[in-house]
């Protein structure tokens, strides 16, 4: 995608076209994993923002990628910001059905039901700029450069945060398997 002024609105749109057949199944996948169901109308969101926002691209600054990234990353939080009211009252009624099953069924539930509150919790009480970085890492699949520039922050900025957040819920979630990724791939 290219910034200047003398671009026509159809070459606006191809530039738009191309972008979106580049990156709309990554960010959908992202998306799916952060949001769910929602993903179809964020990618959306994504693009409808990317190109109200286009003047404001940098292509020396970041890739189109790691732009387009960020957007989704910063519409999602607002989106889970809204939705967080009703994810305690889900829970709540998960909870209450929990009790209703089959013994055999319950134990198994039980347990991944405490590890999955465990690792939510875990994530929950990390601040938002450390949760965007593991969630880029772990569901996006960017690497480090790919995160400081969806983020703008330093690559380096970003190896500290992932460290801060393993060793973090390495304490606050220990049965969790956290495995042995690498940021830098």
């Amino acid at each position: 995608m290219t910034a200047t002024d003398e671009a026509s609105p159809a070459d606006d749109l191809a530039d738009f076209e191309r972008l979106f057949e580049a990156h709309a199944g990554d960010l959908h996948r992202y998306l799916g994993r952060l949001v769910g169901a929602m993903a179809d109308d964020l990618v959306g969101d994504t693009f409808v923002a990317a190109l109200k926002g286009r003047g404001g691209f940098d292509p020396a600054r970041a890739s189109a990628r790691a732009w387009l990234f960020g957007i989704a990353t910063n519409l999602a939080r607002n989106h889970l910001r809204r939705r967080k009211r009703e994810d305690a009252a889900t829970a709540r009624l998960r909870d209450a059905a929990l009790t209703e099953s089959h013994e055999n069924r319950v134990v198994d539930q039980m347990d991944a039901q405490l590890r999955a509150r465990q690792l939510a919790v875990a994530i929950a009480e990390l601040n938002a700029a450390d949760r965007d970085v593991l969630l880029l890492t772990s569901w996006a699949g960017l690497d480090a450069n790919e995160i400081a520039e969806a983020l703008g922050i330093p690559a380096g900025t970003v190896r500290s945060r992932l460290h801060r957040v393993r060793k973090h819920l390495r304490v606050a979630a220990p049965q969790i398997d956290l495995g042995s990724a690498d940021v830098d791939r």
